[in-house]
């Protein structure tokens, strides 16, 4: 354990965009498959629709004009797979995405504006088409990386062969993708260089998928100590759906998709919950939370970690592994503005995925997995994209958002006040979600006077040296104290 953890300072005033690379933009630039899905079709398990790297470098403007200032892509390391969590090649860009030479533009086009890209690492698995899974099965027991897999016995069933019995471990026994030994020292060095190449190549942090399941703490010590000797401020997330004390101690992970975040915001704000989607994805469920509730399970994730843990958090409402936020909210917009609201005044990086400053909606994959819709503007939903604008603005603006200390100091009646101080940066969030409004008091020992609105709607005074705020029903304010 670190005495004193060490995040990334550049993190904790980022505004993350996560980008799916089939299905946010094409370029002409790349040369096309011939059998691809319609841009505009619902999505598929398999089909692809073309999207590449060359196409997110001409949509830049797009995502500098939202606030953007890093952006997380899933895999794009050649793979059998659109969504290429099934890695043939962890050294070469998938050619489909314009191969390492469209990577170099992206990165220096992405730098030049000021933007950081954080890959997609699936280390725990790899797939049938790997070349060291594939020597097995083309040579069995006979095959020289036969020790980099988790093999017990012939035949391999990797494709039902034999009696169909799977006998190597795979990722939630799916054949598809065989699980690396990384207890053997070629395997091990293989991925952990993997981490170096692609540092010293230029990106600026690795998403970890899955990095539980490589159940081996010196792994990942061992993964940040020489990505940090590549890269001083490279940033190491890891995807974990649950508590994350063991891995958030200073020596393995900057952080994690805190998802726990993400619960306890969709349920604040929610006036229903779509309970049979989230039930398919690995919330589980999204419990209802009052206004207490809230400030209780904020509480909680306020203190959990270090502080420097906290502020560099990658915070979200959703991704490719659940239905879009819009979907879980029933639809509702109001609490979809609510919920990135918080998003961008809470403590953490905010994280959008791709489509949703449009207003997209979509169930658990593929649903939540559609072609970006560039040429359907008159769909947009315009008034999102403006708010998420004025949000990430905000948070640009003011340091207290992005570093400084928070504290939920009021709740009652589906209103929650937020505060976040720093030296000379006072900042009031007043989140109403009740049908409902009011006078409500919260801190005292305040100066007199009226305060001033940054965003939002609503008003704040401070009188007697209490502040009241009033917010409408399903909206929110940000005033400076």
């Amino acid at each position: 354990m670190a005495s004193s953890p060490r995040t990334p300072d550049w993190v904790k005033h980022a505004v993350f965009y996560q980008i799916f690379p089939d299905r946010f933009a094409r370029s002409e630039r790349v040369p096309k498959a011939t059998h691809l899905e319609p841009w505009d079709a619902p999505p598929t398990v398999h089909g692809y629709k073309g999207g590449d790297l060359l196409g997110v470098v001409e949509r830049l403007d797009h995502l500098q004009s939202l606030g953007v200032t890093a952006l997380y892509f899933n895999p794009i390391f050649q793979s059998g797979a659109n969504h290429r969590y099934h890695t043939h090649d962890y050294f070469r860009v998938d050619p489909m995405l314009g191969g390492d030479a469209a990577l170099r533009e992206l990165l220096d086009a992405a730098h030049a504006r000021g933007m950081k890209v954080v890959l997609d690492g699936v280390f725990n698995h790899a797939s049938r088409g790997f070349l060291q899974f594939h020597d097995v099965l083309e040579n069995g027991p006979a095959s020289a990386y036969l020790d980099w897999w988790h093999i017990e016995g012939f035949p391999l069933g990797a494709y039902g062969e034999g009696d169909g019995a799977l006998r190597y471990r795979a990722w939630w026994d799916l054949p598809a993708l065989p699980k690396f030994d990384t207890d053997t020292p070629a395997a091990r060095e293989y991925l952990l260089s993997v981490g170096e190449h692609w540092l010293r190549f230029g990106i600026d942090g690795w998403r970890l998928d899955v990095p539980n399941e490589i159940d081996d703490d010196e792994f990942w010590r061992e993964f940040r100590r020489r990505c940090r000797a590549v890269n001083p401020e490279a940033y190491i997330v890891g995807e974990l759906w649950t508590g994350a004390e063991r891995w958030l101690q200073g020596d393995q992970f900057d952080a994690v998709m805190n998802y726990q975040v993400t619960k306890a915001v969709l349920g604040f704000v929610a006036t229903e919950i779509d309970d049979a989607e989230v039930a398919r994805c690995g919330y589980g469920a999204v419990p209802r939370l009052s206004a207490q509730a809230f400030q209780k399970a904020m509480g909680a994730e306020l203190s959990r970690y270090h502080p420097e843990i906290t502020q560099a958090q990658l915070n979200l409402v959703g991704s490719h592994d659940t239905p879009r936020a819009l979907t879980v909210l029933g639809g509702d917009r109001s609490a979809l503005r609510l919920a990135y609201a918080l998003l961008f005044t809470l403590p953490g990086a905010p994280c959008v995925y791709y489509g949703d400053e449009l207003g997209l909606a979509g169930g658990h994959d593929p649903a939540c997995r559609q072609g970006m819709p560039w040429d359907a503007t008159d769909a947009w939903d315009g008034e999102t994209l403006r708010w998420l604008q004025d949000l990430a603005a905000l948070r640009h603006a003011h340091p207290a958002l992005r570093v400084g200390s928070a504290e939920v100091v009021y709740a009652h009646h589906g209103v929650i006040m937020l505060r976040r101080q720093l030296a000379g940066d006072d900042l009031l969030v007043v989140v109403n979600t009740d049908g409902e409004q009011g006078n409500h008091v919260a801190l005292e020992g305040l100066g007199e006077g009226a305060r001033e609105r940054l965003l939002g709607e609503g008003e704040a005074h401070v009188a007697g040296g209490r502040v009241h705020a009033r917010v409408p029903a399903r909206r929110m304010g940000v005033f400076a104290l």
